[in-house]
């Protein structure tokens, strides 16, 4: 049995308020995200199937990560929703914007976690999602690898 990684990337654009926080990141900002999404899985072996080969098909992890994950952030404004950023983001909304409450503060970490949660319930039996990297800038992105969290 020879079980294969697959990795498919995307990109969004995602602004968010880091609340209490002591630096910049305090107010709303943007970045433009670049997210790795890496399953893993045994190649299918029965030859009648049209994805023969394959451990999932590359189009069947986009549907999945652009519908539950791209979709839903890009051009979105994160905040946390028990912070006073709440107000702000409820007066935003009704001005027509994009906005996501969170119940977590949105770091980059924290938005990985979130991630997890929506790709994973998706995913085929025999599919298992084995790391999230999410790129907050070209030098500096947070990782989730399922091996850690067992």
């Amino acid at each position: 049995m020879n079980k294969i990684r697959v990795t498919k990337s995307f990109n969004f654009e995602t602004a968010h308020a880091l609340y209490g926080y002591d630096g910049k990141c305090k107010n709303i900002h943007g970045h433009s995200y670049k997210l790795f999404v890496t399953v893993r899985g045994v190649p299918i072996a029965d030859n009648s199937n049209p994805k023969f080969g394959m451990v999932i098909d590359f189009g069947d992890i986009k549907k999945i990560v652009r519908s539950e994950v791209v979709d839903r952030f890009d051009h979105a404004i994160l905040l946390n929703l028990n912070s006073p950023h709440k107000e702000l983001g409820e007066n935003l909304t009704k001005e027509g914007h994009k906005v996501i409450f969170t119940d977590y503060q949105p770091s980059c970490e924290n938005m990985l976690i979130d991630m997890v949660g929506l790709i994973r319930p998706h995913l085929e039996p025999g599919v298992e999602l084995q790391s999230i990297r999410l790129h907050e800038t070209e030098t500096s992105y947070a990782e989730w690898i399922a091996e850690d969290n067992k």
